[in-house]
C-alpha cells in the first residue's frame, strides 16, 4: 500500500476571489513533501489561464492516519492566501439514557 505524505492542491478563482474551485493537478498525491514541493511550480504554471487567479500548495498528510476518513479543507483568505489542511473528523460518540427503573409494588 502506498503511503501518502502530501497532496498537491490547485485552486482557481475569479478576480475578486468570490468564486473558487479545485482545479485538476497532473499528480495529486506524493510519498514525500519534497516531491510535492518540487512539482508545485510546474503544476501552477500548467494551471495558469484556467482561471483569473490560481493558487497552489502541498498539504501534509500524516501517513499513519486512515485516508478513508480524511477531509481536505481549504479556503482563500481575504488577503489572497490559500490555507489548506487534511482533517480527520472526531469520532461520533452516541450516548444512551437507560430507561427509568420501575418501582416494584408489593402488596402487604
Amino acid at each position: 500500500m502506498e503511503h501518502i505524505a502530501a497532496l498537491l492542491l490547485i485552486i482557481g478563482c475569479s478576480g475578486d476571489l468570490k468564486q473558487c474551485s479545485e482545479l485538476p493537478a497532473p499528480v495529486t498525491v506524493y510519498e514525500t513533501s519534497e516531491e510535492c514541493n518540487t512539482a508545485l511550480p510546474f503544476a501552477l504554471n500548467d494551471a495558469q489561464g484556467e482561471r483569473v487567479r490560481v493558487f497552489g500548495t502541498c498539504v501534509f498528510v500524516d501517513p499513519a492516519m486512515e485516508e478513508d476518513d480524511a477531509e481536505l479543507n481549504w479556503d482563500i483568505t481575504s488577503d489572497g492566501k490559500l490555507v489548506a489542511s487534511v482533517d480527520f473528523p472526531d469520532p461520533v460518540v452516541t450516548a444512551a439514557t437507560p430507561p427509568p427503573q420501575q418501582a416494584s409494588l408489593q402488596a402487604k
